[in-house]
């Protein structure tokens, strides 16, 4: 019923996602809202269509059916719905070929044309814009003598996503893990089934949201990709205590209660820690950023909520179904009993050597950190996307023919404040710097006498060179010319507008990165009573989190493994991407913590020996785990073959980190860590017990018996 009325709630009253790359303060807002209040339609959303003539040697200058054929495309793209204007490349063209070459819209050679197509903004378009667009450019391939190419804003705003063939097969690896893991179809069917449920509940949710707030248009890839991860973890953590409990001979109601009881617990504080950490990322002040913080916690909420409502009930009405195994698993039962007393094996091993694997695995995760000292944020554009795309054909087309900047022109907008001979020294002075390559004539509006400069740097958007000249621009050449008066010039546009939203997250990072450890500190204080746990968790998940973010430093920036992505070219580290991926990553990272340390302290509590603990807790845990580590890498793999290169990076990111974190991190440095600690593992001032509030332990309500009562008293 939940997912009925969701649904429909989305198709009656879904609003659609947009991508506002802005903040409050930043130099290119108040360009944008300068724009906006001229009314030049600079503010609005742009498609760039680039042509050349189908024969090979013929030039716009020497082919009248070319010329004629240019003539056509532009009056049909001007009377497509919802284009306001386009640039006079025809008319550019009649004025003969210096004239068109001077005004950047015909190449020197005569060989490639482009027409830009100005739109209004993102809030008033939809997708059936860009499709009539497309539809228009598919139907004039084959009835003008041009090769015709399309890319820009329009597209990146509007383009669907990758069809589903990735999620399909991370669905399919999820549920053969499941099966191995559990032998039994039931088993397997039931987290996938909890997961999809609640994700259909959650992107539906956050599409009725989206009518309200503006939610950027990678939140419900990023929501799916997440929803899906802990969405099945979550069901499976509860599955694996239920059939625990059924093995026992327990009624399955009751062991279905039980798994709530126990396994629930660690469930609801770890989807707390992900919501905290993800929320998070208010405190960068970049409102994109903190819709789509809300859109991706709305949804692991809502996987929480079915993971303690809907699933107990599907187990209860499943009745003893869950614990039967197929033959095929009654066949594998002696070597599932053989992988638990490896894992035994294992773990007393590492305990023995604590210091030496300690160091080691420690040395090996800052070793994969150090790429991170050679992070460049940016964005990727359509010179990333595959030869196969449109809107890479129409970058290279650009690209060839009037250099790298063309692809990324800034705006510049002029409040000349009563002083109009202004506009033509700025104009004259931006012209001469080194950085740029050409500056349009200046386009006044006469109603606020508002002046808007298009300027192309000599370097593509996403190099470093282009975000230098940026700078420049607004800490020299700028203010060198309206000095202190009072008019006023602002730098917008896509490149620059990012490179500010790059900025304004960096700076906010620590001041982010601070704010997530202490409520996540506080939040494992309160689960676990204990000082050195959560401070130790704090710590190895930043570990694992930096040696993420140089894997992704390898891949994309050196292209080390590149092409095994389908990644065809080098690009930058989307600049919010670093400042999502640590909210999601540490809030997964403290799933394992929360999941593996809470049967340490069970066992710590039955027994009241640290090692004992550590061997039976991790090693009880640790196929679970690793099961549904592997899931996760499964599901996050799947996005990493997408075509967009931003969607490559948080596939690929979740999926190493989950790797890296439930190996490396949960049966090496957890275990050697936590033996070098002893007893001070679970040291709590009892000043501090006093203060903090205090709930049940999951051990209690699992085996309430007189000796266990003991042992409690005796550790606590």
């Amino acid at each position: 019923m939940a997912a009925f009325i969701a649904v429909a709630g989305a198709t009656a009253f879904g609003g659609r996602t947009a991508d506002e790359m802005t903040a409050p303060g930043l130099d290119s807002q108040r360009a944008a809202e300068l724009l906006e209040r001229a009314g030049t339609g600079q503010e609005g959303m742009t498609a760039q269509v680039a042509v050349t003539p189908a024969g090979a040697g013929t030039t716009f200058f020497a082919d009248g059916a070319a010329r004629d054929a240019l003539v056509r495309l532009q009056a049909e793209l001007r009377a497509l719905p919802q284009v306001l204007s386009t640039s006079e490349t025809a008319a550019a063209l009649g004025q003969g070929p210096q004239a068109a070459e001077a005004g950047g819209l015909i190449s020197a050679d005569g060989r490639i044309a482009v027409i830009r197509v100005q739109y209004p903004e993102q809030s008033r378009l939809s997708g059936a814009d860009l499709d009539a667009l497309v539809e228009l450019g598919d139907r004039l391939r084959g009835e003008l003598p041009l090769r015709i190419e399309m890319g820009g804003a329009l597209f990146y705003a509007f383009s669907e996503a990758d069809a589903g063939a990735g999620e399909l097969v991370g669905l399919l690896a999820a549920a053969t893990i499941l099966f191995l893991a559990f032998g039994s179809f039931t088993a397997a069917v039931l987290p996938i089934g909890m997961a999809l449920f609640g994700l259909t509940v959650g992107v539906s949710t956050m599409t009725v949201l989206a009518r309200a707030i503006e939610i950027p248009t990678f939140a419900p890839v990023l929501g799916s990709m997440v929803g899906l991860g802990v969405g099945i973890d979550y069901a499976l953590f509860v599955l694996a205590r239920h059939r625990e409990y059924l093995g026992r001979g327990i009624a399955p109601p009751e062991a279905a209660g039980r798994a709530v009881a126990t396994a629930g617990r660690p469930v609801i504080f770890a989807g707390a820690t992900v919501v905290v950490s993800v929320l998070g990322m208010a405190a960068a002040n970049v409102p994109f950023m903190t819709m789509g913080g809300i859109a991706v916690s709305l949804v692991v909420a809502i996987m929480v909520v079915a993971s303690v409502t809907l699933l107990p009930a599907l187990l209860g009405l499943t009745g003893r179904r869950l614990a039967r195994v197929s033959r095929f698993a009654r066949r594998r039962t002696p070597a599932t009993a053989g992988a638990q007393g490896r894992w035994q094996r294992w773990i007393a091993h590492v305990n023995r050597h604590p210091v030496l694997y300690a160091l080691g695995s420690t040395a090996l995760l800052v070793a994969a950190t150090l790429p991170v000292f050679s992070l460049r944020v940016g964005l990727p554009d359509d010179g990333s996307m595959p030869t196969s795309r449109t809107e890479r054909r129409a970058y290279d087309l650009v690209a060839e023919g009037f250099g790298p900047g063309t692809n990324g022109p800034l705006v510049i907008a002029v409040d000349p404040a009563g002083a109009p001979d202004v506009v033509d020294r700025l104009a004259a002075a931006v012209a001469a710097d080194p950085g740029i390559a050409s500056v349009t004539p200046p386009r006044v509006d006469q109603a606020t006498g508002i002046a808007t400069l298009v300027v192309f740097p000599t370097t593509g958007p996403q190099q470093q060179a282009t975000a230098d000249t940026v700078a420049r621009l607004r800490a020299e050449v700028l203010p060198g010319v309206v000095r202190a008066g009072p008019a006023s010039a602002h730098i917008g546009g896509a490149t620059a507008s990012l490179s500010d939203v790059g900025e304004r997250t960096s700076q906010r990072l620590p001041l982010f990165v601070g704010a997530v450890l202490a409520l996540s500190f506080v939040l494992l204080l309160v689960v676990f009573r204990s000082v050195l746990v959560p401070l130790k968790a704090v710590l190895l998940n930043l570990l694992s989190i930096g040696a993420t973010y140089g894997i992704l430093v390898a891949v994309f920036q050196w292209g080390w493994g590149a092409p095994l992505i389908g990644l065809e070219s080098t690009v930058p580290i989307v600049s919010f991407i670093p400042m999502f991926l640590f909210a999601i990553l540490f809030g997964l990272s403290m799933d394992y913590e929360v999941f593996l340390l809470s049967r340490v302290r069970e066992e710590y509590l039955r027994t009241g020996d640290n090692g004992t603990a550590i061997v039976r807790g991790i090693s009880s845990s640790a196929r679970v785990i690793t099961s549904a580590a592997l899931i996760m890498v499964a599901v996050f793999l799947s996005f990493a073959v997408a075509s967009d290169p931003s969607t490559k990076m948080f596939g690929l990111g979740l999926a190493t980190a989950i790797l890296v974190d439930a190996t490396v991190v949960r049966m090496v440095l957890v275990p050697a860590t936590m033996t070098l600690l002893g007893r001070a593992n679970w040291w709590l001032p009892s000043w501090l017990d006093r203060l903090l509030p205090h709930s049940p332990d999951s051990f209690d309500a699992d085996d309430p018996d007189p000796e266990t009562g003991r042992v409690l008293a005796a550790v606590r």
